[in-house]
C-alpha cells in the first residue's frame, strides 16, 4: 500500500489539479523528480490537470523537461505565485476539480489551499524536500508529502 493509499476514498475517481511552483521547487539544491511530484497528487485521484509554472528566465531545456514529462507548462512574465494562485483558485470555484494539489515551499499558497478547503474540495500540499518543506502550507492542506522522505 502507498503513502497516501486509503486516505481519501478510492484515490481512483476524485478528479486532482496539480499545480507545481516552478522557480520554488524545481531548484538545483531540491533536485525535484516530476514524475515524483505527479505520483504524488495520483495517489489520491486521476490528474486531470498538471501545471508547472516557470518565469520568462527558465531554460527552454526546463520547459522542454516539464513537456517530456506530461505537463502543461505555462511561463510567466509577471509573478509566478500570482498567476498559479489565480489560476488554482479559478478551477476551485468552477468545480473542476476534487483535490487542489500544489507542491511548492511559498507560503503565499496558504490561501488558496484554504480557499479550496472552504469549497468542499481537499488539498494536498507537496514539498520539494525536508529543507524546502513550508509548516504554514502542511498545516493549511488536508494532507502533506514530503518528497524524499
Amino acid at each position: 500500500m502507498g503513502l497516501l493509499d486509503g486516505l481519501f476514498g478510492d484515490g481512483g475517481t476524485d478528479r486532482v489539479a496539480l499545480f507545481v511552483d516552478g522557480p520554488n521547487v524545481l531548484r538545483s539544491e531540491f533536485d525535484t523528480d516530476l514524475d515524483e511530484v505527479r505520483a504524488a497528487a495520483a495517489a489520491l485521484g486521476r490528474p486531470v490537470l498538471t501545471r508547472v509554472y516557470l518565469d520568462e528566465q527558465a531554460s527552454s531545456g526546463l520547459v522542454q523537461a516539464a513537456e517530456a514529462r506530461g505537463y502543461e507548462v505555462v511561463v510567466t512574465s509577471g509573478d509566478v505565485d500570482v498567476k498559479l494562485a489565480v489560476d488554482a483558485a479559478e478551477i476551485v470555484t468552477d468545480g473542476d476539480c476534487d483535490v487542489l494539489a500544489v507542491a511548492s515551499r511559498d507560503t503565499d499558497f496558504k490561501p488558496v489551499l484554504e480557499l479550496a478547503a472552504q469549497r468542499g474540495c481537499r488539498t494536498l500540499a507537496i514539498a520539494p524536500g525536508s529543507y524546502g518543506r513550508s509548516d504554514a502550507l502542511r498545516n493549511a492542506a488536508h494532507e502533506a508529502v514530503t518528497l524524499g522522505e
